[in-house]
């Protein structure tokens, strides 16, 4: 058994009420119930009542139920059951940021709970043990996990009281985490809604001796692209499917200490992605070089993108909440805009309702050298956005609508200027059907304001819109499609009806239109037919045909029909 709960244990009858298993143990005798239910335990009922009496052996099967750790498949499939509580009960779209919140909270309280456990064992020192340089996060002590699994009446008022203590306990680090959570609203959340999801959450231990990092990190990634996958359309306002993401970051290649920028962050997958590439290639060591900055302005997406980074043990990741073309957030001491190694997005595609006025007074040199977008369209705003945020080495991946490589107006003359500035390295097209909701096809452009002379005034255009996995609602890219877009640009070279390596001559003979279709034929070749072979082979198959009316004709007769 666990220490601790020998501590507690000492000097305890051997047979325990259902309330002092509760307060040893610290979950909500519901939950005790309901593995009764799920024939887990199996206590003795003593006298007339029939009361719950724990023995030896049922302590040894819940301190084994706390303390169990699971598989990623069982993780994800226990997180997602959290969400079952909620549905039906307020819209998909809303519920997966009360699930993300209650997650973050169990988290920091077990991993508190840790470290107070591992100080108190090494130094036996309650002050030291309760030392903010201690832990990771405050959890003041009428803010950890057992005083809400006690909670019987306004759990939800409860609740909303400890994220406001948690935020000012961690102020700045946990800043607007928990602002959009509001378990009060007794009409969403009536009281046995928010216990059966405390119960639930109360099942097992969350720290990180059990869960770690990575696999709660990898579980929550699935709950993110689950929660897409229900909300349809509105799903892909706040998640990348990670192998669109994985395209961009293998092209990208992100080096030691790069710092990597995401203007429109969302749930945090591109920065991610870019941990996981370094860490595949160089170990945990080197990819924690790296530095993530990211802007999101949805108050919800910000609060899973912030989350998102903590559980992956990614503290040090700058989120900031605002609006990336009104607003930007990372800017230098003298107001301009920051520089950064590598800028990726998927910015939300052709808003009408943007700042048109605030972005055309430049404010932030985002405009030099270049016209004024268009003003019912914010692609190029964020282009030019993305441009300015490179350094001079810099380079970017960012995923489009294809209506940006051949739109005229501002757009073409924008495009025009880029193509002469010579920072379009690549430009791919992929298939349709990669997003939730969205049927459109997408393209990747490759940015970079140091090309290799090998293909300066050179653009590379891949058309991989014929290589994907097809699916019912949507399609997904497999390793072999991800990896020959990766070759193709790693090579630069032509491939037949696949890519071409085009001159910046031929796309001004081109109008500066980058429409794929204009410089690859991916079409299948017609097959040439042969006439004369073709009436030949008719004429055999009448006279076949014949033929056999003829001896058909002759046993009918035969047999006298």
């Amino acid at each position: 058994m666990l220490k601790e709960i020998k501590e507690k244990l000492k000097n305890m009858p051997d047979l325990l009420t259902i309330g002092q298993v509760s307060e040893i143990f610290g979950i909500h005798q519901d939950t005790l119930r309901n593995w009764e239910k799920d024939g887990i335990l199996v206590p003795l009922r003593v006298g007339k009542r029939k009361d719950r009496k724990y023995r030896p052996q049922d302590v040894e099967v819940i301190v084994e139920k706390m303390g169990s750790r699971l598989s990623l498949q069982q993780l994800e499939q226990f997180l997602w059951r959290s969400a079952d509580i909620l549905r039906g009960k307020i819209d998909s779209s809303d519920y997966k940021k009360y699930i993300f919140g209650l997650l973050f909270y169990k988290r920091i309280s077990d991993v508190w709970d840790e470290e107070y456990n591992r100080v108190m064992k090494e130094y036996n020192d309650e002050e030291l043990a309760k030392a903010d340089y201690n832990h990771r996060f405050q959890v003041p002590k009428d803010c950890q996990w057992k005083i809400i699994a006690e909670q019987a009446e306004n759990i939800g008022q409860k609740l909303n009281q400890i994220f406001d203590k948690l935020n000012n306990a961690n102020s700045p680090k946990l800043d607007k985490i928990f602002d959009d959570l509001d378990f009060a609203n007794k009409d969403r959340f009536p009281n046995e809604t928010v216990q059966r999801l405390i119960n639930h959450f109360s099942q097992y231990n969350f720290g990180s001796n059990y869960i770690s990092s990575d696999l709660l990190g990898d579980a929550y990634e699935y709950l993110i692209k689950q929660f897409a996958a229900d909300a349809g359309k509105k799903g892909g306002e706040f998640y990348t499917p990670r192998e669109v993401e994985r395209v961009i970051v293998n092209i990208l290649k992100p080096h030691k200490k790069d710092h990597i920028y995401d203007p429109t962050v969302g749930s945090g997958g591109f920065l991610l992605e870019a941990y996981d590439y370094l860490k595949q290639k160089s170990g945990e060591k080197v990819a924690k070089t790296l530095y993530f900055y990211g802007q999101e302005l949805n108050i919800s997406t910000f609060a899973i993108a912030k989350i998102n980074m903590f559980l992956h043990g990614l503290d040090s990741a700058d989120i900031r909440r605002g609006d990336t073309i009104a607003n930007p957030q990372f800017l230098n001491d003298d107001g301009s805009i920051q520089k950064f190694d590598i800028a990726v997005a998927n910015f939300p595609y052709s808003i009408k309702e943007y700042e048109y006025e605030l972005f055309a007074t430049n404010k932030y040199g985002r405009l030099e050298g270049y016209d004024m977008p268009d003003k019912k369209n914010a692609d190029y705003a964020f282009i030019l956005h993305i441009i300015k945020s490179m350094n001079q080495n810099g380079r970017a991946g960012v995923v489009v609508p294809h209506g940006v490589l051949f739109k005229t107006g501002a757009s073409e003359r924008i495009r025009e200027q880029i193509i002469k500035n010579d920072l379009i390295e690549a430009v791919i097209a992929m298939p349709s059907k990669l997003f939730y909701g969205v049927g459109i096809p997408v393209a990747f452009i490759i940015f970079n304001k140091n090309k290799p002379e090998h293909k300066k005034d050179k653009v590379l255009i891949v058309d991989a819109e014929h290589d994907y996995l097809e699916g019912k609602n949507q399609n997904t890219l497999r390793k072999k499609d991800i990896d020959k877009v990766v070759s193709a640009y790693d090579t630069y070279k032509d491939q037949e009806k696949y890519c071409r390596v085009v001159d910046i001559k031929e796309l001004k003979e081109n109008d500066f239109n980058l429409n794929v279709r204009r410089y690859i034929d991916s079409s299948e070749e017609e097959e040439i037919i042969d006439v004369q072979q073709v009436k030949k082979e008719l004429k055999k198959l009448e006279d076949e045909k014949k033929s056999i009316d003829q001896k058909v004709e002759q046993y009918l007769k035969e047999l006298k029909y």
